[in-house]
């Protein structure tokens, strides 16, 4: 299994669109996702680099397992 590394928040909002969730605002530097029935929405900072406690979090409250990222993430 690779390591998560820290990547471009444009790639990672990619990642979560290619599992179903829409953009449900963006408040300054911060892009709000939601999908139904994911009880929390998942927020990406626009930032150049998303560190990766950031982005583990984000796939925990998303509710997407490692192997399922790691798919997407070669779809984008």
């Amino acid at each position: 299994m690779p390591k998560i590394t820290p990547i471009p928040a444009s790639k990672l909002r990619k990642v979560l669109e290619k599992a179903g969730f829409k953009c449900a605002r963006i408040k300054g530097d911060h892009f709000v996702y939601t999908k139904q029935n994911i009880s929390r929405p998942v927020v990406i900072p626009d930032w150049k680099e998303v560190p990766v406690f950031i982005i583990k979090n984000n796939l925990r409250t998303a509710g997407l397992t490692r192997e399922e990222y790691f798919s997407l993430l070669e779809k984008v």
